[in-house]
Protein backbone atom coordinates (compact mmCIF):
# COMPACT_ATOMS: atom_id res chain seq x y z
CA UNK A 1 0.00 0.00 0.00
CA UNK A 2 2.78 2.32 1.01
CA UNK A 3 4.78 1.87 -2.05
CA UNK A 4 0.91 2.16 -4.08
CA UNK A 5 1.07 5.76 -2.44
CA UNK A 6 4.78 6.66 -3.07
CA UNK A 7 4.03 5.76 -6.53
CA UNK A 8 0.77 8.00 -7.24
CA UNK A 9 2.75 10.86 -5.16
CA UNK A 10 5.57 10.72 -7.63
CA UNK A 11 3.25 10.52 -10.70
CA UNK A 12 1.21 13.66 -9.51
CA UNK A 13 5.03 15.44 -8.42
CA UNK A 14 6.19 14.56 -12.11
CA UNK A 15 2.70 16.31 -13.76
CA UNK A 16 2.94 18.76 -11.51
CA UNK A 17 6.77 19.46 -12.94
CA UNK A 18 5.03 19.17 -16.63
CA UNK A 19 2.59 21.28 -16.00
CA UNK A 20 4.62 23.97 -14.75
CA UNK A 21 7.28 23.59 -17.36
CA UNK A 22 4.09 23.48 -20.23
CA UNK A 23 2.68 27.02 -18.76
CA UNK A 24 6.50 28.62 -18.55
CA UNK A 25 6.58 27.29 -21.90
CA UNK A 26 3.66 28.38 -23.34
CA UNK A 27 3.60 31.93 -22.20
CA UNK A 28 7.62 32.90 -22.85
CA UNK A 29 7.31 31.71 -26.40
CA UNK A 30 4.25 33.56 -27.12
CA UNK A 31 6.12 36.92 -25.02
CA UNK A 32 9.18 36.18 -27.03
CA UNK A 33 7.28 36.47 -30.10
CA UNK A 34 5.08 39.62 -29.07
CA UNK A 35 8.96 41.30 -27.86
CA UNK A 36 10.48 40.06 -31.62
CA UNK A 37 7.29 42.13 -33.15
CA UNK A 38 7.80 45.01 -31.05
CA UNK A 39 11.76 44.99 -31.09
CA UNK A 40 12.13 44.89 -34.59
CA UNK A 41 11.67 48.30 -35.33
CA UNK A 42 14.39 49.43 -32.77
CA UNK A 43 16.51 46.87 -34.59
CA UNK A 44 15.72 48.38 -38.51
CA UNK A 45 15.70 51.85 -36.75
CA UNK A 46 17.97 53.15 -39.19
CA UNK A 47 16.71 51.89 -42.42
CA UNK A 48 13.15 53.12 -41.62
CA UNK A 49 14.50 56.57 -41.04
CA UNK A 50 15.34 56.60 -44.83
CA UNK A 51 11.90 54.94 -45.75
CA UNK A 52 9.50 57.14 -43.70
CA UNK A 53 11.17 60.03 -43.15
CA UNK A 54 12.97 61.05 -46.54
CA UNK A 55 11.54 64.63 -46.32
CA UNK A 56 13.53 66.10 -44.04
CA UNK A 57 17.47 66.00 -43.17
CA UNK A 58 19.51 62.82 -42.05
CA UNK A 59 19.68 64.01 -38.37
CA UNK A 60 15.90 65.32 -38.32
CA UNK A 61 15.57 61.98 -40.42
CA UNK A 62 17.41 59.82 -37.45
CA UNK A 63 15.69 61.60 -34.29
CA UNK A 64 12.12 61.14 -36.20
CA UNK A 65 12.29 57.46 -36.36
CA UNK A 66 13.34 57.47 -33.45
CA UNK A 67 10.50 59.32 -31.75
CA UNK A 68 8.16 56.90 -33.90
CA UNK A 69 9.82 54.18 -32.13
CA UNK A 70 9.04 55.90 -28.80
CA UNK A 71 5.27 56.18 -30.07
CA UNK A 72 4.84 52.58 -29.00
CA UNK A 73 6.22 52.81 -25.36
CA UNK A 74 3.95 56.67 -25.34
CA UNK A 75 0.85 54.23 -25.62
CA UNK A 76 1.99 51.49 -23.09
CA UNK A 77 0.40 52.57 -20.11
CA UNK A 78 -2.86 53.14 -21.74
CA UNK A 79 -2.60 49.59 -23.07
CA UNK A 80 -1.78 48.59 -19.53
CA UNK A 81 -5.17 49.84 -18.27
CA UNK A 82 -7.69 48.86 -21.26
CA UNK A 83 -6.43 44.93 -20.61
CA UNK A 84 -5.37 45.26 -17.25
CA UNK A 85 -8.97 46.12 -16.79
CA UNK A 86 -10.26 43.47 -18.57
CA UNK A 87 -7.12 40.82 -17.07
CA UNK A 88 -8.85 41.56 -13.91
CA UNK A 89 -12.60 41.39 -14.95
CA UNK A 90 -12.52 38.14 -17.26
CA UNK A 91 -9.02 36.70 -16.73
CA UNK A 92 -5.71 36.45 -17.92
CA UNK A 93 -5.89 33.89 -20.87
CA UNK A 94 -8.32 35.47 -22.48
CA UNK A 95 -7.14 39.11 -22.70
CA UNK A 96 -3.30 38.06 -23.54
CA UNK A 97 -4.73 36.49 -26.21
CA UNK A 98 -6.37 39.65 -27.76
CA UNK A 99 -2.86 41.23 -26.83
CA UNK A 100 -0.51 38.72 -29.28
CA UNK A 101 -3.25 38.90 -32.46
CA UNK A 102 -3.29 42.90 -32.01
CA UNK A 103 0.68 42.93 -32.42
CA UNK A 104 0.87 40.57 -34.76
CA UNK A 105 -1.13 41.83 -37.30
CA UNK A 106 0.00 45.31 -36.63
CA UNK A 107 3.42 44.42 -37.10
CA UNK A 108 2.72 42.45 -40.62
CA UNK A 109 1.18 45.69 -41.63
CA UNK A 110 4.16 47.20 -41.26
CA UNK A 111 6.10 45.01 -44.08
CA UNK A 112 3.04 46.17 -46.47
CA UNK A 113 2.90 49.80 -45.76
CA UNK A 114 3.98 51.73 -48.80
CA UNK A 115 7.02 54.39 -48.22
CA UNK A 116 7.70 57.95 -47.83
CA UNK A 117 8.53 58.10 -52.06
CA UNK A 118 5.41 56.34 -52.93
CA UNK A 119 2.89 58.05 -50.48
CA UNK A 120 4.26 60.73 -48.98
CA UNK A 121 3.92 62.15 -45.70
CA UNK A 122 0.84 59.08 -44.73
CA UNK A 123 3.18 57.17 -44.89
CA UNK A 124 5.24 57.74 -41.54
CA UNK A 125 1.35 58.57 -40.03
CA UNK A 126 0.50 55.43 -40.73
CA UNK A 127 3.61 53.97 -39.30
CA UNK A 128 3.27 55.87 -35.90
CA UNK A 129 -0.24 54.52 -35.89
CA UNK A 130 0.88 50.69 -36.45
CA UNK A 131 3.59 51.77 -33.55
CA UNK A 132 0.98 52.92 -31.48
CA UNK A 133 -1.31 49.57 -31.52
CA UNK A 134 1.63 47.59 -31.23
CA UNK A 135 2.54 49.36 -27.97
CA UNK A 136 -1.36 49.12 -27.00
CA UNK A 137 -1.22 45.29 -27.05
CA UNK A 138 2.26 45.04 -25.42
CA UNK A 139 1.05 47.26 -22.19
CA UNK A 140 -1.70 44.55 -22.08
CA UNK A 141 0.44 41.70 -22.68
CA UNK A 142 3.42 41.68 -20.25
CA UNK A 143 1.36 42.12 -17.17
CA UNK A 144 -1.02 38.92 -18.11
CA UNK A 145 2.24 36.58 -19.00
CA UNK A 146 3.71 37.52 -15.67
CA UNK A 147 0.56 37.59 -13.74
CA UNK A 148 -0.58 34.39 -15.33
CA UNK A 149 2.95 32.49 -14.25
CA UNK A 150 3.40 33.89 -10.58
CA UNK A 151 -0.56 32.76 -9.83
CA UNK A 152 0.95 29.23 -11.11
CA UNK A 153 4.17 29.02 -9.35
CA UNK A 154 4.65 27.18 -6.35
CA UNK A 155 5.71 28.93 -3.07
CA UNK A 156 9.36 29.66 -2.67
CA UNK A 157 9.63 29.52 -6.77
CA UNK A 158 8.18 32.36 -8.57
CA UNK A 159 11.17 34.79 -9.00
CA UNK A 160 12.70 31.66 -11.01
CA UNK A 161 9.31 30.99 -13.16
CA UNK A 162 8.78 34.72 -13.88
CA UNK A 163 12.69 34.93 -14.75
CA UNK A 164 11.80 33.08 -17.81
CA UNK A 165 8.90 35.90 -18.63
CA UNK A 166 11.80 38.73 -18.09
CA UNK A 167 14.17 36.64 -20.45
CA UNK A 168 11.79 36.68 -23.27
CA UNK A 169 12.24 40.25 -23.89
CA UNK A 170 16.04 39.69 -24.20
CA UNK A 171 15.09 37.01 -26.28
CA UNK A 172 12.81 38.52 -28.39
CA UNK A 173 15.20 41.40 -29.23
CA UNK A 174 17.82 38.44 -30.12
CA UNK A 175 15.24 36.98 -32.55
CA UNK A 176 14.80 40.36 -34.07
CA UNK A 177 18.33 41.06 -34.60
CA UNK A 178 18.86 37.36 -35.89
CA UNK A 179 16.41 37.41 -38.46
CA UNK A 180 17.27 40.87 -39.65
CA UNK A 181 21.11 39.69 -40.07
CA UNK A 182 19.57 36.80 -41.88
CA UNK A 183 17.35 39.07 -44.28
CA UNK A 184 20.80 41.39 -44.69
CA UNK A 185 22.24 38.01 -45.93
CA UNK A 186 19.85 36.99 -48.03
CA UNK A 187 18.97 40.40 -50.12
CA UNK A 188 22.47 41.73 -49.94
CA UNK A 189 22.49 45.23 -51.38
CA UNK A 190 18.37 45.05 -51.17
CA UNK A 191 17.80 45.03 -47.49
CA UNK A 192 17.63 48.89 -47.43
CA UNK A 193 15.48 48.27 -50.48
CA UNK A 194 12.99 46.10 -50.17
CA UNK A 195 14.56 43.52 -47.28
CA UNK A 196 14.12 44.89 -44.48
CA UNK A 197 10.17 44.10 -44.92
CA UNK A 198 10.99 40.22 -44.40
CA UNK A 199 11.23 39.93 -40.63
CA UNK A 200 7.80 42.38 -40.37
CA UNK A 201 6.21 40.10 -42.63
CA UNK A 202 7.77 36.66 -41.33
CA UNK A 203 5.39 37.68 -37.64
CA UNK A 204 2.63 36.44 -39.34
CA UNK A 205 4.20 32.93 -39.05
CA UNK A 206 4.74 33.69 -35.32
CA UNK A 207 1.26 34.66 -34.34
CA UNK A 208 -0.08 31.56 -35.94
CA UNK A 209 2.47 29.77 -33.90
CA UNK A 210 1.52 32.02 -30.60
CA UNK A 211 -2.41 32.07 -30.84
CA UNK A 212 -2.33 28.25 -31.43
CA UNK A 213 -0.11 27.65 -27.96
CA UNK A 214 -2.26 30.27 -25.78
CA UNK A 215 -5.95 28.60 -27.18
CA UNK A 216 -4.22 25.67 -25.09
CA UNK A 217 -3.66 27.35 -21.89
CA UNK A 218 -5.87 26.97 -19.01
CA UNK A 219 -6.72 30.55 -16.83
CA UNK A 220 -5.02 31.03 -13.28
CA UNK A 221 -5.74 28.79 -10.76
CA UNK A 222 -5.60 32.12 -8.36
CA UNK A 223 -8.24 33.65 -10.62
CA UNK A 224 -10.35 30.91 -11.15
CA UNK A 225 -10.35 30.32 -7.05
CA UNK A 226 -11.48 34.46 -6.55
CA UNK A 227 -13.95 34.18 -9.45
CA UNK A 228 -15.83 30.89 -7.88
CA UNK A 229 -15.71 32.68 -4.74
CA UNK A 230 -17.67 35.85 -6.16
CA UNK A 231 -14.24 38.45 -5.58
CA UNK A 232 -13.29 39.82 -8.56
CA UNK A 233 -13.46 43.32 -9.25
CA UNK A 234 -15.86 45.06 -10.90
CA UNK A 235 -13.77 48.00 -11.20
CA UNK A 236 -10.34 47.59 -11.16
CA UNK A 237 -8.94 51.27 -12.37
CA UNK A 238 -10.89 52.37 -9.58
CA UNK A 239 -9.56 49.92 -6.90
CA UNK A 240 -6.19 50.65 -8.34
CA UNK A 241 -5.72 54.02 -8.46
CA UNK A 242 -8.87 55.54 -6.60
CA UNK A 243 -7.81 54.20 -2.65
CA UNK A 244 -4.03 56.14 -1.38
CA UNK A 245 -3.09 52.76 0.26
CA UNK A 246 -2.78 51.16 -3.00
CA UNK A 247 -1.39 54.37 -5.27
CA UNK A 248 0.99 54.82 -2.80
CA UNK A 249 2.41 51.36 -3.43
CA UNK A 250 1.47 51.92 -7.55
CA UNK A 251 4.07 55.35 -7.17
CA UNK A 252 6.36 53.46 -4.80
CA UNK A 253 6.75 50.72 -7.62
CA UNK A 254 7.53 52.93 -10.49
CA UNK A 255 9.94 55.62 -8.91
CA UNK A 256 11.82 52.63 -7.02
CA UNK A 257 12.13 50.06 -9.46
CA UNK A 258 10.54 50.38 -12.82
CA UNK A 259 11.65 53.55 -14.12
CA UNK A 260 15.72 52.80 -12.78
CA UNK A 261 15.15 48.92 -14.53
CA UNK A 262 13.90 50.75 -18.12
CA UNK A 263 16.67 52.34 -18.40
CA UNK A 264 19.28 49.48 -17.71
CA UNK A 265 17.45 47.32 -19.91
CA UNK A 266 16.81 50.14 -23.28
CA UNK A 267 20.39 51.86 -22.06
CA UNK A 268 22.09 47.59 -22.75
CA UNK A 269 20.13 46.56 -25.50
CA UNK A 270 19.28 49.87 -27.65
CA UNK A 271 21.08 52.39 -26.70
CA UNK A 272 24.10 50.71 -27.07
CA UNK A 273 23.39 49.40 -30.77
CA UNK A 274 22.41 53.29 -31.44
CA UNK A 275 25.91 54.52 -29.74
CA UNK A 276 27.70 52.10 -32.08
CA UNK A 277 26.45 52.78 -35.45
CA UNK A 278 25.42 56.48 -35.29
CA UNK A 279 28.05 57.77 -32.94
CA UNK A 280 31.21 55.19 -33.60
CA UNK A 281 30.29 54.84 -36.91
CA UNK A 282 30.44 50.89 -36.88
CA UNK A 283 29.28 48.29 -39.41
CA UNK A 284 25.92 47.82 -38.73
CA UNK A 285 26.34 44.18 -39.42
CA UNK A 286 29.09 43.83 -37.08
CA UNK A 287 28.09 45.92 -34.58
CA UNK A 288 24.58 43.25 -34.59
CA UNK A 289 26.66 40.34 -34.71
CA UNK A 290 28.39 41.44 -31.50
CA UNK A 291 25.28 42.69 -30.07
CA UNK A 292 23.61 38.74 -30.51
CA UNK A 293 26.99 37.04 -28.74
CA UNK A 294 26.68 39.64 -25.63
CA UNK A 295 22.81 38.45 -25.25
CA UNK A 296 23.51 35.02 -26.11
CA UNK A 297 25.97 35.02 -22.60
CA UNK A 298 23.61 36.93 -21.10
CA UNK A 299 20.23 36.12 -21.44
CA UNK A 300 20.41 33.49 -18.95
CA UNK A 301 21.33 35.82 -15.75
CA UNK A 302 18.04 36.84 -16.19
CA UNK A 303 16.41 33.97 -14.65
CA UNK A 304 19.52 33.26 -12.44
CA UNK A 305 18.85 36.06 -10.49
CA UNK A 306 14.85 35.68 -10.27
CA UNK A 307 16.20 32.40 -8.81
CA UNK A 308 18.82 34.33 -6.41
CA UNK A 309 15.53 36.16 -5.38
CA UNK A 310 13.93 33.39 -4.25
CA UNK A 311 16.46 32.51 -1.80
CA UNK A 312 18.56 36.00 -0.52
CA UNK A 313 15.34 38.19 -1.40
CA UNK A 314 14.23 40.91 -4.20
CA UNK A 315 15.29 43.69 -3.27
CA UNK A 316 19.35 43.58 -2.72
CA UNK A 317 19.53 42.52 -6.01
CA UNK A 318 17.53 44.98 -7.56
CA UNK A 319 18.97 47.75 -5.47
CA UNK A 320 22.78 46.69 -6.71
CA UNK A 321 21.71 46.58 -10.10
CA UNK A 322 20.33 50.09 -9.78
CA UNK A 323 23.78 51.44 -7.85
CA UNK A 324 25.75 49.38 -10.55
CA UNK A 325 24.47 51.75 -13.39
CA UNK A 326 24.63 54.85 -11.82
CA UNK A 327 28.22 54.46 -11.01
CA UNK A 328 29.51 52.47 -14.44
CA UNK A 329 27.56 53.44 -17.11
CA UNK A 330 30.57 56.82 -18.21
CA UNK A 331 33.41 54.64 -17.99
CA UNK A 332 31.78 51.53 -19.81
CA UNK A 333 30.65 53.95 -22.48
CA UNK A 334 34.22 55.23 -22.76
CA UNK A 335 35.80 51.81 -22.59
CA UNK A 336 33.49 50.99 -25.59
CA UNK A 337 34.03 54.10 -27.21
CA UNK A 338 38.26 53.10 -26.83
CA UNK A 339 38.10 49.16 -28.08
CA UNK A 340 34.89 49.56 -31.05
CA UNK A 341 36.86 52.81 -33.09
CA UNK A 342 40.29 53.01 -31.40
CA UNK A 343 40.57 55.12 -34.42
CA UNK A 344 38.51 58.27 -33.67
CA UNK A 345 38.96 57.67 -30.10
CA UNK A 346 43.05 58.76 -29.78
CA UNK A 347 41.74 61.23 -32.49
CA UNK A 348 39.29 63.03 -30.34
CA UNK A 349 42.26 62.65 -27.32
CA UNK A 350 45.04 63.86 -29.50
CA UNK A 351 43.23 66.94 -31.75
CA UNK A 352 40.09 67.33 -30.26
CA UNK A 353 37.27 69.64 -31.86
CA UNK A 354 35.95 72.57 -30.13
CA UNK A 355 33.47 75.26 -32.00
CA UNK A 356 33.73 78.49 -30.46
CA UNK A 357 30.70 80.45 -31.29
CA UNK A 358 28.15 82.73 -30.10
CA UNK A 359 25.60 80.52 -28.55
CA UNK A 360 22.49 83.14 -30.09
CA UNK A 361 23.75 82.29 -33.52
CA UNK A 362 23.55 78.42 -33.39
CA UNK A 363 20.03 76.34 -33.83
CA UNK A 364 19.43 72.79 -32.38
CA UNK A 365 19.54 70.70 -35.94
CA UNK A 366 16.23 69.85 -35.48
CA UNK A 367 13.57 70.36 -38.67
CA UNK A 368 10.26 69.00 -37.95
CA UNK A 369 9.00 69.59 -41.07
CA UNK A 370 12.18 69.99 -43.68
CA UNK A 371 11.76 73.42 -44.09
CA UNK A 372 14.16 75.07 -41.94
CA UNK A 373 17.31 76.23 -43.08
CA UNK A 374 20.64 76.39 -40.84
CA UNK A 375 22.47 79.56 -42.59
CA UNK A 376 24.32 81.13 -39.92
CA UNK A 377 27.88 79.96 -39.54
CA UNK A 378 27.96 77.98 -36.63
CA UNK A 379 24.67 76.00 -38.00
CA UNK A 380 26.70 74.87 -40.93
CA UNK A 381 29.86 73.87 -38.73
CA UNK A 382 27.86 71.81 -37.08
CA UNK A 383 25.66 70.56 -39.56
CA UNK A 384 28.97 69.48 -41.11
CA UNK A 385 30.36 68.04 -37.88
CA UNK A 386 27.04 65.85 -37.00
CA UNK A 387 26.88 64.61 -40.56
CA UNK A 388 30.28 62.94 -40.14
CA UNK A 389 29.52 61.95 -36.67
CA UNK A 390 32.46 63.90 -35.24
CA UNK A 391 32.22 64.81 -31.39
CA UNK A 392 32.87 68.00 -30.56
CA UNK A 393 32.66 70.35 -28.25
CA UNK A 394 31.10 73.88 -27.90
CA UNK A 395 32.82 77.16 -26.36
CA UNK A 396 30.97 80.58 -25.84
CA UNK A 397 32.52 83.50 -26.72
CA UNK A 398 31.07 87.67 -26.98
CA UNK A 399 28.28 88.31 -29.22
CA UNK A 400 29.80 89.70 -32.89
CA UNK A 401 32.70 87.15 -32.42
CA UNK A 402 33.62 85.48 -35.57
CA UNK A 403 33.37 81.52 -34.81
CA UNK A 404 35.95 79.66 -34.95
CA UNK A 405 37.03 75.95 -35.28
CA UNK A 406 39.80 74.44 -33.53
CA UNK A 407 40.87 70.89 -34.56
CA UNK A 408 43.81 69.87 -32.84
CA UNK A 409 46.58 72.74 -33.19
CA UNK A 410 44.84 73.66 -36.62
CA UNK A 411 42.84 77.12 -36.42
CA UNK A 412 39.64 77.27 -38.86
CA UNK A 413 37.98 80.64 -38.88
CA UNK A 414 34.89 80.79 -40.44
CA UNK A 415 33.06 77.88 -42.23
CA UNK A 416 35.48 76.37 -44.37
CA UNK A 417 34.62 73.11 -45.41
CA UNK A 418 37.24 72.07 -47.57
CA UNK A 419 40.05 73.19 -44.89
CA UNK A 420 38.38 71.29 -42.10
CA UNK A 421 38.02 67.83 -43.64
CA UNK A 422 41.55 68.19 -44.68
CA UNK A 423 42.42 68.96 -40.77
CA UNK A 424 40.05 66.23 -39.97
CA UNK A 425 41.56 64.04 -42.04
CA UNK A 426 45.49 65.00 -40.60
CA UNK A 427 44.38 64.38 -37.65
CA UNK A 428 43.38 61.19 -37.89
CA UNK A 429 39.51 60.92 -37.53
CA UNK A 430 38.37 57.80 -39.69
CA UNK A 431 35.23 58.04 -42.07
CA UNK A 432 33.73 54.96 -40.21
CA UNK A 433 35.20 52.28 -37.87
CA UNK A 434 37.63 50.16 -39.56
CA UNK A 435 36.00 46.52 -38.83
CA UNK A 436 39.75 45.12 -38.43
CA UNK A 437 40.61 47.48 -35.77
CA UNK A 438 37.49 46.67 -33.52
CA UNK A 439 38.67 45.10 -30.24
CA UNK A 440 35.54 42.10 -30.49
CA UNK A 441 36.51 40.73 -27.26
CA UNK A 442 36.54 43.86 -25.77
CA UNK A 443 33.54 45.22 -26.75
CA UNK A 444 31.58 41.89 -26.04
CA UNK A 445 32.46 42.29 -22.25
CA UNK A 446 31.86 45.59 -22.13
CA UNK A 447 27.89 45.14 -23.77
CA UNK A 448 27.72 41.62 -21.49
CA UNK A 449 28.57 43.94 -17.90
CA UNK A 450 25.70 46.33 -19.37
CA UNK A 451 23.01 43.72 -19.66
CA UNK A 452 24.19 41.78 -16.47
CA UNK A 453 23.38 45.36 -14.96
CA UNK A 454 20.02 44.87 -16.58
CA UNK A 455 19.46 41.34 -15.70
CA UNK A 456 20.23 42.08 -12.05
CA UNK A 457 17.34 44.83 -12.30
CA UNK A 458 14.77 43.04 -14.52
CA UNK A 459 14.78 39.21 -13.38
CA UNK A 460 13.49 39.98 -10.03
CA UNK A 461 10.96 42.51 -11.28
CA UNK A 462 8.28 40.55 -12.11
CA UNK A 463 8.27 38.65 -9.22
CA UNK A 464 8.18 41.78 -6.81
CA UNK A 465 5.06 43.44 -8.93
CA UNK A 466 3.09 40.57 -8.83
CA UNK A 467 3.53 40.55 -5.08
CA UNK A 468 3.03 43.87 -4.52
CA UNK A 469 -0.31 43.60 -5.25
CA UNK A 470 -3.75 42.02 -4.59
CA UNK A 471 -5.63 39.25 -6.76
CA UNK A 472 -8.31 40.74 -7.53
CA UNK A 473 -6.44 43.97 -8.94
CA UNK A 474 -3.36 42.71 -9.86
CA UNK A 475 -3.63 42.76 -13.28
CA UNK A 476 -4.25 46.34 -13.18
CA UNK A 477 -1.93 47.59 -10.66
CA UNK A 478 1.39 46.13 -11.81
CA UNK A 479 1.03 46.79 -15.32
CA UNK A 480 0.63 50.56 -15.18
CA UNK A 481 4.33 51.48 -13.51
CA UNK A 482 5.71 48.55 -15.46
CA UNK A 483 4.42 49.86 -18.72
CA UNK A 484 4.99 54.19 -17.66
CA UNK A 485 8.48 53.18 -16.56
CA UNK A 486 9.05 50.90 -19.24
CA UNK A 487 7.33 52.95 -21.92
CA UNK A 488 8.44 56.71 -20.97
CA UNK A 489 11.05 56.46 -19.24
CA UNK A 490 12.68 53.85 -20.76
CA UNK A 491 11.37 54.18 -24.09
CA UNK A 492 12.32 57.40 -24.77
CA UNK A 493 15.94 57.13 -23.61
CA UNK A 494 17.26 56.94 -27.43
CA UNK A 495 15.66 59.69 -28.10
CA UNK A 496 16.23 61.91 -25.32
CA UNK A 497 20.16 60.89 -25.31
CA UNK A 498 20.58 61.00 -28.57
CA UNK A 499 19.12 64.82 -29.26
CA UNK A 500 21.00 65.35 -26.00
CA UNK A 501 24.22 64.43 -28.23
CA UNK A 502 23.13 66.23 -31.23
CA UNK A 503 22.81 69.45 -28.72
CA UNK A 504 26.26 69.02 -27.05
CA UNK A 505 28.26 67.33 -29.53
CA UNK A 506 29.86 65.35 -26.67
CA UNK A 507 28.48 61.18 -27.48
CA UNK A 508 29.06 60.44 -23.77
CA UNK A 509 25.81 63.69 -22.85
CA UNK A 510 23.40 61.65 -23.27
CA UNK A 511 24.78 58.86 -20.74
CA UNK A 512 23.41 61.60 -18.00
CA UNK A 513 19.53 60.31 -19.13
CA UNK A 514 20.24 56.54 -17.57
CA UNK A 515 21.97 57.70 -14.80
CA UNK A 516 19.92 60.54 -13.42
CA UNK A 517 16.97 58.12 -13.59
CA UNK A 518 18.61 55.03 -12.11
CA UNK A 519 20.48 56.92 -9.51
CA UNK A 520 16.68 58.75 -8.00
CA UNK A 521 15.57 55.07 -7.82
CA UNK A 522 18.12 54.05 -5.96
CA UNK A 523 17.24 56.38 -3.61
CA UNK A 524 13.71 55.52 -3.15
CA UNK A 525 14.03 51.60 -3.45
CA UNK A 526 16.73 52.39 -0.72
CA UNK A 527 13.93 54.10 1.49
CA UNK A 528 10.39 52.96 0.07
CA UNK A 529 10.45 49.25 -1.13
CA UNK A 530 9.67 46.78 1.03
CA UNK A 531 10.64 42.81 0.81
CA UNK A 532 7.90 40.95 -0.86
CA UNK A 533 9.79 37.32 -1.30
CA UNK A 534 7.56 35.76 1.20
CA UNK A 535 4.29 37.25 0.10
CA UNK A 536 1.21 34.38 0.02
CA UNK A 537 -0.29 35.47 -3.49
CA UNK A 538 -3.54 34.10 -2.48
CA UNK A 539 -3.72 36.31 0.64
CA UNK A 540 -2.82 39.69 -0.78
Amino acid sequence: MSDTLQQQGAAAAGNSRREERKIIFASSLGTVFEWYDFFLYGALAVVISKQFFAGVNDTTAFIFALMAFSAGFLVRPFGALVFGRLGDMIGRKYTFLVTIVLMGLSTFAVGLLPNYASIGIAAPIILVVLRMLQGLALGGEYGGAATYVAEHAPPGKRGFHTGFIQSTATLGLLLSLLVVLGSRYLTGDQFEVWGWRLPFLLSIVLLGISTWIRMSMHESPAFVKMKAQGKTSKSPIRESFGSWANLKIVLTALFSINAGQAVTFYTAQFYVLFFMTQMLKMDPAQANTLLIISVVIGAPFFVFFGWLSDRIGRKPILMLGLLLATVLYFPLFKGLSHYANPQIDAASRQAPIVVMADPQGCTFQFDPVGKARFDSTCDKVKTFLVKQGLPYSSQSVPAGTEVVVTIGEQRIDGFDEAAMRAAIEKAGYPAKADPANVNQPMVVLLIVVMILIATMTYGPLAAVMVELFPTRIRYTSMSLPYHIGNGWFGGFLPTVSFALVVYTGDIFYGLWYPVLITGVSLVVGIFCLKETNKVDLDKV
